[in-house]
């Protein structure tokens, strides 16, 4: 299923996680843990719940983790990300179909 992007690493970051990050961390794990990215009406309240329980938790989770290496830099972490996936997807080869 296509509908998730990956869950990326929210620990050890300057400036740190926002609470957006990890909320949309927690759902992105919901939506694939259940399969769908729209709960039935029937499971909207088990879907929710699960979502603010693991986004809660997480956010205790990165409180709590020890880093012994510096934070990196998030400007910096998504330029090298950019570059590598332009390495992979070169922007002649995106067109192309």
């Amino acid at each position: 299923m296509g509908m998730c992007r990956n869950i990326h690493v929210l620990h050890n970051f300057e400036p740190s996680a926002t609470d957006d990050e990890v909320y949309l961390a927690a759902l992105q794990y919901v939506r694939k843990i259940s399969g769908t990215t729209k709960p039935s009406k029937a499971n909207q309240e088990a879907f929710d719940r699960a979502v603010a329980e693991i986004t809660h938790v997480t956010r205790h989770l990165l409180e709590d983790l020890v880093a012994t290496a510096p934070p990196k830099n998030r400007d910096e972490e998504a330029a090298r990300a950019k570059e590598r996936s332009l390495k992979r997807f070169p922007p002649a080869a995106q067109g192309a179909m």
